[in-house]
């Protein structure tokens, strides 16, 4: 299973770069200009979601800062001791919704310490790809469009982080446990 999903993952990005321009010509896509036209809009997205970017970056500081987190993680890791979930994790499952470096930087402090072949190293990685940073999303783009009731979404985003947390531990677990 190991080596399958090895071969899986090495060939997963080529084949889609390959893939998603050949499927643009063949709809008669102009696919050149069709890049830079998003590419222009992009910029000005950019523009618009600064002050939000701003906003959320106070919040993540303020809740790192103030000690929530710290008090958070503490109040669930023996819990998820008990099911089998490395208690090192926990803290890149509360962090990835709220801030993409700031998980990016505590996966990184994980497989610089445990290894990348370790388990917690695995699992690590898999949640960076498992989850998403729902909470910025939510604030950047859903301000930068005016959107102001979010509530759903944010519901339907954490739900899904907390199924992805709970997928990737599942998975490598599986996978990993079994490739020997």
């Amino acid at each position: 299973m190991y080596s399958l999903v090895s071969v899986m993952s090495a060939w997963a990005i080529p084949v889609l770069i390959v893939l998603i321009p050949l499927f643009a010509v063949y709809k008669k896509v102009p696919v050149y200009e069709s890049f830079v036209e998003g590419a222009k809009d992009g910029f000005d997205t950019a523009v618009k979601i600064i002050p939000h970017l701003v906003g959320m970056m106070v919040a993540i500081g303020v809740f790192r800062a103030s000690g929530a987190m710290d008090l958070l993680i503490g109040w669930l890791k023996p819990a998820l001791v008990l099911v089998g979930v490395p208690g090192e994790v926990l803290p890149l499952a509360i962090l990835r919704p709220i801030t993409g470096s700031g998980s990016l930087a505590y996966t990184a402090d994980l497989i610089g310490q445990y290894g990348p072949d370790s388990m917690i190293g695995r699992i690590a990685s898999t949640i960076q790809g498992s989850t998403d940073t729902t909470l910025y999303v939510l604030t950047v783009y859903f301000g930068a469009v005016g959107i102001r009731k979010g509530r759903y979404a944010l519901k339907v985003g954490l739900f899904s982080d907390l199924v992805g947390f709970v997928a990737a531990v599942a998975i490598c677990l599986i996978v990993f446990t079994t490739a020997g």
